[in-house]
């Protein structure tokens, strides 16, 4: 029997929801299909019906939760000033939220060890952020400011959530995350 285009939407649309969650909460290589699709209430066998491999569905999980973070940070950058997105980046709740929060922080570190079609997808749909970034450094500055620039302060606020969230006493896993904010903001004006 076949099913409705929507059905087959919406059930694609579930794999990626649980995969992206599931790839940022606790790592690409420690998840594997079954795991993605219990999660998505599905059997394995119909993951093949809309993915070709487990580097497929990592791509395209990438390329949404990239556009995704995207969006956040235009619209926080376009609606406040960059201090006010440190401090949400470097927050406690960020912190404890990695299965919906940034893939960088979550993911670059395992991206770094996919094939090269995985690490241009991440490259190309973390290149908006890092632009947007770039613009406000440069509007903020009064200088134009690069992309290597913005990578920058995006790996100091991925980085900072990094340790913070490998830190298990919560006192210390705090501190780290103000230190990193106070120096983000020091390196973006």
């Amino acid at each position: 029997m076949r099913y409705a285009p929507e059905h087959n939407d919406a059930t694609r649309e579930r794999i990626l929801e649980s995969a992206s969650r599931l790839f940022r909460e606790h790592g690409i290589a420690a998840v594997g299909l079954a795991k993605i699709m219990a999660e998505a209430g599905l059997t394995v066998g119909t993951f093949y019906t809309h993915f070709k491999s487990k580097e497929a569905l990592l791509r395209e999980a990438l390329l949404r939760s990239l556009d995704a973070r995207h969006e956040e940070i235009k619209q926080a950058l376009d609606g406040s000033d960059i201090e006010i997105l440190v401090r949400a980046y470097l927050s406690p709740e960020h912190r404890d939220a990695a299965g919906t929060g940034c893939p960088v922080a979550a993911l670059a570190s395992e991206v770094a060890r996919h094939p090269r079609a995985t690490r241009r997808t991440f490259t190309s749909h973390n290149a908006p952020t890092l632009d947007a970034l770039a613009a406000c450094l440069s509007s903020r500055q009064g200088k134009e400011v690069g992309r290597a620039e913005a990578a920058a302060l995006l790996g100091l606020l991925a980085g900072t959530l990094q340790l913070a969230r490998a830190t298990p006493d919560r006192a210390e896993s705090d501190a780290i995350l103000e230190a990193g904010a106070r120096a983000a903001i020091r390196l973006a004006t």
